[in-house]
């Protein structure tokens, strides 16, 4: 027989194991929430030439302000304008911390196309830039203006925790203001009726008219045309390139700053299909699919336009829209 003390006793043991493995269930499901963020690729927009260089002037901008905020109040930076000596000092500080971080921005620029940047990365890659900036500060203080009562480890610890605010924070309002900025680069697919064009009015007919409709990063309307004479859609770094036919059948291109993936994700199902790392197509232009020595190839039936080359990762794509019946557009739901 198991006295009420005892049972007592194993009721409270087994009433805690459950608490416990409920708390450390919720602790390693938050832990891999934040590993599984960590290891998501970052933004291509982040890695953009206009945003690295917007990231860098930022944070030069917001440094010297922090640092002409904060020297009055320390006894310790020798930082200086007025003296000769120190300025000249001051100034070749700035100049190797600014070249710094434009050297490694056009590293991270050159190199997003060799492999795909993840958040730790992105993370780990910012902090090196720091503790490199911080690190030549250490060096200049010791052995230019060379302390008597402090050592090394004092004079860089001080200096990432200054580094961090002066560099770090600069970093992380920019990611947020390009993340918001990114978020305007919509593109949808609208009725006819709700579409203001230049074209002359359109007779009423019982379905509603299609309009293919490109908004710039503003959410300004720039372009609207019809799917029919839509041929494809070309990267060319932040901005893509609309080929089209106009009213008299020639070909036209016009140009407005919006990233292809957009484009992808906002016309994901429908007759619009990436082929390539560069190009979506219209599926309903293609006159001709071929296959050559290096894949296959997507002749779109006009003389002014050069055949675009299918890659391995859309080849499946592809050719299910020549095997599978799809239609051009869909009503896209909010």
């Amino acid at each position: 027989m198991i006295s009420l003390a005892e049972a007592l006793v194993t009721s409270a043991c087994g009433g805690g194991i459950l608490v416990f493995g409920a708390n450390f269930s919720k602790f390693a499901a938050t832990k891999t929430r934040k590993l599984m963020i960590l290891n998501k690729k970052l933004p291509t927009f982040l890695l953009g030439k206009y945003q690295l260089i917007g990231t860098v002037t930022f944070s030069v901008l917001f440094a010297l302000v922090f640092l002409n905020i904060y020297i009055p109040f320390s006894d310790t930076a020798w930082f200086g304008l007025g003296d000769s000596v120190m300025f000249a000092l001051t100034l070749a500080y700035a100049t190797a911390a600014i070249l710094t971080l434009s050297f490694s921005r056009v590293l991270m620029y050159k190199t997003r196309k060799y492999f795909e940047m993840p958040f730790w990365a992105y993370i780990l890659w910012c902090c090196c830039e720091i503790i490199t900036v911080c690190a030549f500060y250490t060096w200049m203080t010791l052995n230019l203006t060379a302390p008597m009562d402090e050592g090394w480890w004092d004079i860089f610890s001080r200096a990432l925790l200054y580094g961090a605010i002066a560099i770090g924070v600069p970093y992380i309002i920019s990611g947020m203001y390009f993340t918001i900025i990114d978020k305007n680069n919509t593109i949808k697919v609208m009725n006819y009726e709700n579409v203001v064009t230049d074209e002359a009015d359109a007779p009423k007919t019982t379905g509603a008219k299609q309009k293919i409709t490109l908004f710039d990063n503003s959410g300004t309307l720039k372009l609207s045309l019809s799917p029919e004479n839509l041929y494809y859609i070309e990267s060319d770094d932040n901005y893509i390139k609309v080929w089209y036919t106009d009213t008299k059948g020639e070909l036209k291109q016009y140009m407005l700053r919006c990233r292809l993936k957009t484009v992808e994700e906002s016309f994901k199902g429908s007759g619009l299909v990436r082929c390539n790392r560069k190009y979506i197509v219209n599926i309903k232009k293609v006159a001709m699919l071929r296959k050559e020595s290096e894949g296959y190839v997507l002749d779109l039936g006009n003389e002014a336009i050069p055949p675009l080359p299918v890659t391995k990762t859309y080849t499946d794509i592809i050719l299910s829209h020549f095997t599978d019946e799809s239609p051009l557009l869909e009503v896209l739901e909010d």
